[in-house]
């Protein structure tokens, strides 16, 4: 799929973006049956796009060959109703081989993620997702989060390079958003887009949608899509209400319950879909499972959404 193609489709998105947990099978081993009953799930769900292998679904526990089938299953349960962008991360080298394997499976897209380790400077950083760009046909979407944070200026330049069409940001910093949105738009115009990518991004998608910024990743839709849905259609539609009904009764609670736990943003999700119905497995180390009591807690908060959704009908 081509940079402008891909922009195009993920600009005006129809429903939120899907970002699928990987499954795993009772040995530890990759389970692509029930990763394909997920992702196919979710896009039959009203999915916009399928974001495979990425932080949700733990790009950084996967082997090269691993990764390779999982996007390439991605790609088969889509049946191409819906683009799906593959992640791709590590350092340099390994960020390119992972972005041709995602080529070679059949992905239309890259989510560049973090360099591993390093705190590079801005030059660094400029030149690694140029060749990560510049190595494949993909367009590629740069992740901004944790030792890869850009200056308004460095954006800019990521912005001019052949195949970069986006910018997602991790950090929640909106001063610099702010700055880096202006200083795209004035320097190189046209549609660069940007992604509000913090854990659970319906509890701050409204002040990032006051600096322009519409698209968000929703990790909620994993386990949880018709709450993802109404959320992000009553978003669309101004629906004040029900938009502060859903983050006071569901998202707000969630992400305190989330905070509970480092690495929760990855395993309470996943704990999600298994409480929905579809095993999915447990995470893989380093991260580790909720406890029993904060999986009954959010077995109570899933059904307390649903139940705002049938107060609203």
């Amino acid at each position: 799929m081509t940079s402008a193609r891909l922009a195009a489709r993920l600009n005006n998105p129809s429903g939120p973006l899907f970002f699928p947990v990987t499954a795993y099978g009772p040995d530890g081993s990759v389970d692509l049956d029930t990763f394909r009953t997920h992702v196919r799930r979710g896009v039959e769900a009203g999915a916009a796009a399928v974001f495979a292998c990425c932080g949700t679904g733990e790009f950084h526990a996967l082997t090269p060959e691993e990764f390779e089938r999982c996007v390439s299953a991605a790609v088969e349960a889509a049946e191409g109703r819906v683009p799906v962008v593959a992640g791709a991360g590590y350092g340099t080298a390994l960020a390119v081989r992972y972005a041709r394997l995602a080529e070679a499976a059949g992905a239309d897209g890259l989510l560049a993620m973090p360099p591993y380790l390093v705190v590079a400077g801005q030059e660094g950083l400029l030149r690694h997702y140029r060749e990560v760009a510049a190595a494949t046909a993909l367009p590629v979407v740069v992740y901004q989060r944790d030792n890869a944070v850009f200056t308004p200026e460095t954006v800019v330049e990521l912005a001019r390079t052949d195949g970069i069409i986006g910018l997602k940001d991790g950090l929640g910093d909106l001063d610099l958003m702010q700055r880096v949105i202006s200083a795209v738009r004035s320097e190189v115009p046209g549609d660069f887009l940007y992604f509000n990518g913090l854990p659970t991004a319906e509890q701050t998608q409204l002040a990032y949608r006051a600096l322009g910024v519409t698209l968000y990743s929703s990790a909620v839709f994993c386990f949880a899509p018709e709450l993802a849905l109404a959320f992000h259609q009553a978003l669309g539609n101004g629906d004040d209400r029900t938009v502060e009904k859903l983050l006071d009764g569901f998202f707000r609670p969630f992400v305190e319950l989330r905070a509970q736990g480092r690495g929760y943003a990855v395993a309470l999700v996943k704990a999600g879909v298994r409480l929905r119905g579809l095993d999915v497995g447990e995470v893989r180390p380093p991260l580790h499972e909720p406890t029993e009591d904060h999986v009954k807690q959010l077995a109570e908060l899933i059904e307390r959404g649903y139940a705002l959704l049938e107060e609203a009908k």
